[in-house]
Parts: structure tokens; sequence; C-alpha cells
């Protein structure tokens, strides 16, 4: 069986795959949806005030056929992607990624490389 593609954030010595027992309903009960082509999307804006436009967010990409993971995350407009590990700024946002990811990991959505 061919190994599933792993994925880190830009800045982390974290890396991630998809866990062999995520399906379609385990992602959307943690808040994926399902896009036109069939992949998964988990967006969420990194800062604990909702109104906060300038916040940087977390993208999950993971391929319809549950084999593939994209991790990134952006500027506030989703245009840019960024390390928000270099920027001791963002501490908020680290922890906030680092508990997203790691409910994930306790979930069986994701698991460690």
């Amino acid at each position: 069986m061919a190994t599933k593609p792993i994925d880190s954030l830009s800045g982390s010595k974290d890396q991630y795959k998809v866990n062999d027992q995520a399906k379609r309903y385990t992602l959307k009960d943690h808040g994926f949806t399902e896009t036109k082509n069939g992949s998964f999307q988990y967006e969420r804006t990194l800062s604990s005030v909702i109104s906060d436009k300038t916040a940087p967010k977390l993208k999950i990409t993971i391929s319809k056929d549950l084999k593939e993971l994209k991790l990134v995350t952006v500027t506030a407009n989703g245009l840019k992607k960024i390390d928000i590990f270099k920027d001791t700024d963002l501490k908020q946002a680290q922890l906030m990624v680092e508990n997203i990811l790691s409910s994930f990991v306790e979930e069986s959505v994701l698991e460690k490389a």
C-alpha cells in the first residue's frame, strides 16, 4: 500500500497525514466542508476575536479520496501564504493551530507522521 502524502505548516517541525480511520462523515462532523470538486476544506480564523479582520487563517484541504493533505496558514484575505511561527506577535495564532491540529489527531482525522 502506498504511503499517504505528508504535509506540515511553514515553519513547523510537526508533520501530519490523513488518518486511515478518517471518513467523509468524520470530516464533516469536524467542520470540514465539501468543495465542488469533492475535496474537503477546513478554514479557521486564528483569533479569539471573531471580528478580527487582520488575523491569519488556517486552511486544511483533504483530497476527495482522503489521501492527500494540504496544510497552510494564510493572510486574513487568504491570498498569501505566511509562516506564523517566525513572528512572535502571532503567539496566539500558533497556540490555536497547535490546539486545532492536536484535536484532529485525537479525533482520528489526522495523524502525526
